[in-house]
């Protein structure tokens, strides 16, 4: 395919990304089956194209007063890229017009914060609320980065040495994560096919962000516990605590879900990375856990959130949360905390995560749960990741520096250089 083509091949995908509620990498995946004339590499760049539109989005928005797949790709590419592409030849898409060049020569200065940020104006006091006079920043490094690939590794299968080796046989270089003591990060920015590796059957690690690996070892999971995940969703959290739990046998996990499918989903990774885990359908309104309160010692809320926090991986999603949608969340949250609150037996604890950076639905959630739960108190973070022998000395000294005394710690791609995870931790008193 010349540019031109893949360039128009580009604007059709941003066009159904903008239509569609599935993730873009499917949308690719779909226009790829639908279009069998185009080759790997053709592929590989329409892919990259549309992903550089998607970004450009919030400025394109201000620059051209719409944001088309046309107007997202003309931001995204430079003049020569601009050259090259829209010439109007073949299949290559229309030249520019008198008006788009009029508009890109306006300077990017020019634009507002919303703009540069790459987010829509409506997001922006949200980001400011958590983020303060920093906030235009932090959002750019949300919507403009590439997140890494970090994998957590199943110490109960292999050392992390072990599985680095494994890795650099199938030439894949990676380096230990800084901040998690489990962890592993490819040096390549493009996905390989790990699912292929033995190493991966045998359960030697998981794809897992190192974000995501600190909010399961904050929670505190040791061995013996009583431990409930209960919002299990894709089972990442899940098989990080029962790593968490030490030697095999030793405690009891159990995994809820509203959604069998989910739990049905969890079972493969079970199997493979050698866990054990009792995984359970609830109710709605938390039907299915009254044999369960005030029995847990540690209860996980990794809570349903607008997943503002994973906007490197997935940047169309800054565009699909609506200020409803996320009124939505947020009272799901609490009710969810209220719930799951009733399991944790006198002295133990209970963890809320999401990956969000919206105050709203994390700080705001905290301290309303705090104030309408008397009988649990703050968990300082400095003294959960203080304990914890899964994060590196390095690690600690950083949680402790963003919790600032506190009980809660919102992570970003600026501040840790992992996805936008929020953990708050409370013990119940003692009765």
């Amino acid at each position: 395919m010349t540019p031109g083509a893949r360039a128009a091949a580009a604007i059709e995908v941003l066009d159904q990304v903008a239509a569609s509620r599935a993730p873009a990498d499917e949308v690719l995946r779909s226009w790829g089956r639908a279009h069998r004339f185009a080759g790997s590499k053709d592929r590989r760049a329409i892919a990259e194209l549309a992903f550089a539109g998607v970004r450009a989005r919030a400025l394109a928005g201000w620059r051209f007063g719409g944001d088309d797949g046309r107007a997202c790709l003309l931001q995204a590419l430079g003049e020569a890229g601009r050259a090259a592409c829209f010439t109007g030849e073949a299949h290559a898409p229309a030249p520019l017009t008198d008006a788009e060049r009029a508009a890109l020569a306006r300077p990017d200065a020019d634009a507002p914060d919303w703009a540069r940020a790459g987010v829509p104006a409506w997001k922006a006091p949200l980001l400011e609320a958590s983020f303060g006079a920093d906030w235009a920043e932090e959002a750019a490094a949300l919507s403009q980065g590439r997140a890494p690939i970090d994998l957590r590794v199943n110490l109960r299968r292999a050392a992390l040495t072990s599985a680095q080796a494994a890795l650099a046989a199938a030439d894949l270089a990676s380096g230990a994560t800084p901040l998690s003591a489990t962890g592993l990060r490819l040096t390549a920015r493009l996905a390989p096919d790990l699912h292929k590796l033995q190493a991966f059957r045998a359960g030697w690690f998981e794809v897992q962000d190192e974000g995501s690996q600190l909010m399961a070892w904050l929670a505190g999971a040791e061995p013996g516990m009583t431990v409930v995940d209960y919002c299990a969703g894709g089972g990442g959290k899940t098989l990080a605590l029962w790593q968490a739990m030490g030697a095999k046998g030793s405690g009891r996990l159990i995994a809820f879900d509203v959604d069998p499918r989910r739990l049905d989903a969890i079972r493969p990774r079970l199997e493979r990375s050698g866990a054990q885990a009792t995984l359970r359908a609830i109710g709605a309104d938390g039907q299915g856990t009254q044999d369960l309160e005030g029995r847990a010692d540690l209860v996980l809320v990794d809570a349903p959130c607008s997943a503002s926090g994973t906007w490197r991986r997935r940047p169309e999603a800054i565009w699909r949360t609506t200020p409803e949608s996320l009124q939505r969340l947020t009272a799901l949250q609490s009710a969810l905390l209220d719930r799951a609150s009733r399991l944790v037996r006198p002295g133990g604890r209970l963890a809320y995560v999401t990956c969000s950076v919206f105050a709203a639905e994390n700080l705001a959630a905290a301290d309303a749960f705090v104030a309408a739960h008397a009988d649990f108190r703050p968990r300082s973070i400095a003294d959960a990741a203080g304990t914890s022998p899964l994060i590196t000395p390095q690690g600690r000294d950083r949680l402790a520096e963003l919790a600032r005394g506190g009980h809660s710690v919102q992570l970003s791609p600026r501040r840790t250089d992992t996805d936008g995870f929020f953990a708050a931790l409370f013990e119940r008193s003692p009765a």
